[in-house]
């Protein structure tokens, strides 16, 4: 049976730069992907539907929609893994970016290596999803892969014309969602699962397994890096979790190697964090459920 890693993955690439888009390709194609580059977010949304991608890379600022609103649309129907490319180093722009459902991003300019230390973390991420989804029926699958899509050389200089899918009309793509946990119906979760599956934490309830969160009886949508975030913490209890530490856990590595965690992966981080308190409606300021510890990182807050 072939692995993820066996297997020629697909990537779509959004970018109006058609230098960026040669580099992009490159670089991909040398990880062993086969990749279909677009032009604009428009075209990048049907691209994805189309080809079904493990990976996207979405360029912020783009004409027509620009890279957050088409991460929402591409979110709300694929799972595929998304790093937004900006070249804007402003919080405000991370945060929309991954709280529009991306699972990292990279400041322009960026390295080649850098990119492909990003992509390899993000496929480390899927194999361990995909044996989570082979050790039990309920636990998430990796994204899918669809049918490997064609890679476009065209597109050193010009964007290659790409099979579209008959148009879409603006109402089937408007609605955004961030949602990547699979949402089941939490009584019928209730019901079936022991309850020392679940990891808790005042009336904060979270089921590593079939990913889902609970707030009371209310079931929360979180991006799957927002998940990850939280059963760590959870898991850690009221150890405290350095932002570097995060980073690489999200990165799949268990300590430093080659993956040199910089300024950008700790702001990452902490916007993930901005967006994950958001939807457990608190705030730094007012926590109920994390705390930051000033200089050092996060942990949970006292059951008091």
């Amino acid at each position: 049976m072939s692995t993820p890693s066996d297997e020629l993955k697909t990537a779509v690439i959004i970018e109006d730069d058609k230098e960026i888009r040669h580099v992009l390709a490159e670089v991909l194609e040398s990880s062993g992907f086969s990749t279909v580059s677009v032009g604009n977010g428009i075209d990048g949304v049907r691209a994805v539907l189309t080809y079904k991608p493990v990976l996207t890379t979405i360029d912020v600022n783009m004409p027509g929609i620009d890279g957050i609103e088409a991460a929402k649309r591409i979110r709300a129907q694929s799972d595929t893994y998304i790093i937004m490319l900006t070249g804007m180093n402003d919080e405000a722009d991370v945060i929309a970016g991954l709280g529009a459902g991306a699972d990292d991003y990279l400041l322009k300019p960026f390295r080649p290596r850098e990119l492909r230390a990003r992509v390899e973390a993000l496929m480390r991420r899927r194999a361990t999803d995909a044996e989570r989804a082979v050790a039990g029926p309920s636990a998430p699958a990796a994204p899918s892969q669809g049918s490997v899509g064609p890679s476009f050389p065209g597109a050193r200089p010009t964007t290659t014309a790409m099979p579209i899918v008959p148009a879409i009309e603006d109402r089937d793509l408007a609605t955004p969602a961030n949602v990547i946990v699979p949402a089941g119906a939490a009584s019928a979760s209730l019901a079936g699962e022991a309850d020392d599956e679940w990891l808790r934490h005042r009336d904060l309830r979270l089921h590593p397994e079939n990913r889902i969160v609970l707030i009371g009886g209310d079931e929360l949508d979180l991006t799957r890096t927002e998940f990850d975030l939280l059963a760590t913490l959870l898991e850690s209890k009221r150890r405290v979790r350095s932002k570097a530490d995060l980073t690489l856990v999200l990165r799949g590595e268990s300590y430093v190697t080659s993956y040199f965690v910089g300024d950008a992966d700790k702001r990452a981080v902490e916007a993930h964090m901005t967006n994950l308190r958001r939807k457990l409606g608190e705030s730094a300021a007012n926590p109920r459920y994390i705390e930051t510890v000033r200089g050092v990182g996060y942990r949970l807050t006292s059951e008091a």
